[in-house]
Formats: C-alpha cells, structure tokens, sequence
C-alpha cells in the first residue's frame, strides 16, 4: 500500500510540475508573440511615419525645385561634354564656367530640399538626355556650334524660370534661391548669346 501510495505520489508530482511547465512556455509563447507583435507594430507605425512624411512646400514649389534640378543637372552634364569636345576656345572657358557655377547652385537646391523633404532629380531627365546624347556624336566646328545653340536656348527656358519662381514660389527659400540664380543665368545667357553671334 505504502509502495501504491508513494508512486502516485511522484506520478501526482511530476504531472503537477508538467502542468505548470507547460502553463509557463505557454505563457512565454504568448508573451513572445505579443512582443514580435508590438515590435511589427511599432516598424510599421515608424515606417508609415516616415513614407508619410509631408513636403514643406506646395505642389508648384516642388515643380519649380524638380524642374530647376532637372535644369542644373543638365547644364553641368553638357558642359563636362563640351569640356572635352569643344575646339573653340570661348566655348571651352564658357563651359568651364557652366560647370562651376551650376555645381554650386545645384548644391544649393539640393540642400533646400532636403530641408523641405523634396526628392530631387540625381541625373538629368530624358529630354535633356536625348539633347546630351544627340551632342555627343557631334565634333569640331559642328559640336560648338550645336552646343552654343543649345546653351542659348536653355538659359532663355531657365531665366524664365528663375524669374517665375522669383515671383511665383510661396516658400521663402524657394523664393530666394530663384532671386540669387536668375542674374547668374542671365549673365551665362548675355556671355554664350555673344559666342553665338561671333560663331557666324
């Protein structure tokens, strides 16, 4: 009888310490989950947040600020191309001139944009592609000429432009930075119209 009652007692023991394993790993199981399950929930509330995160400025403002990236990218990609296939010498110095100055005001908007949460271009858009394409099989006398053309054209768009954005832009920084660059444009217009006219 005692051998009966000790075995019960340990079989008792040992299914009373199972129960409360098990109820234990259940309840780490649950508490895990529940963890796993906040942590989704906070990356997706963060991730929400950040995807969500509105623009500074209106939609014209981040036209203009697109628009001038596109502008900028373009007019230093060109001038690296006339860099090395241009043979006249005032094209060269002109090109030079794009360069440097566009890197700089390029740089300026980006930083404003980053401040406003604007995506900017990282390289120019397919139309200004096409024209660096279309220059790049061009050489000598050819090449200047048609690089000319085209920086007269493009800084009479971009004056434009920058006088608009002058007036229109309701973002303060927007705003000044189209004041600042609209008579180093028209300085780059005054300077490559004068190539051009000397090129016939």
């Amino acid at each position: 009888m005692k051998k009966l009652s000790f075995a019960m007692i340990i079989a008792l023991a040992a299914f009373t310490f199972q129960s409360c394993g098990g109820h234990k790993d259940a309840k780490d199981n649950a508490d895990s989950m529940n963890m796993a399950k906040d942590t989704t929930s906070m990356d997706s509330t963060k991730k929400d947040t950040m995807s969500k995160t509105p623009m500074a400025v209106n939609t014209d403002d981040s036209k203009f600020a697109t628009d001038a990236a596109n502008a900028g990218l373009a007019e230093v990609a060109l001038g690296k191309l006339a860099q090395t296939k241009a043979t006249n010498a005032q094209v060269k110095n002109f090109a030079d001139m794009m360069v440097k100055d566009h890197s700089k005001a390029n740089d300026e908007l980006m930083a404003i944009a980053k401040q406003k949460n604007i995506t900017l271009p990282t390289a120019p858009d397919a139309e200004h592609q096409k024209k660096m394409d279309d220059l790049s099989k061009l050489s000598g006398k050819d090449f200047d000429k048609a690089y000319v053309d085209a920086m007269v054209d493009g800084h009479k768009k971009v004056l434009d432009m920058m006088k608009m954005g002058a007036d229109k832009c309701t973002d303060s920084d927007l705003k000044a930075f189209a004041a600042k660059t609209a008579p180093v444009v028209q300085m780059h217009l005054d300077a490559v119209t004068k190539i051009q006219k000397s090129m016939k």
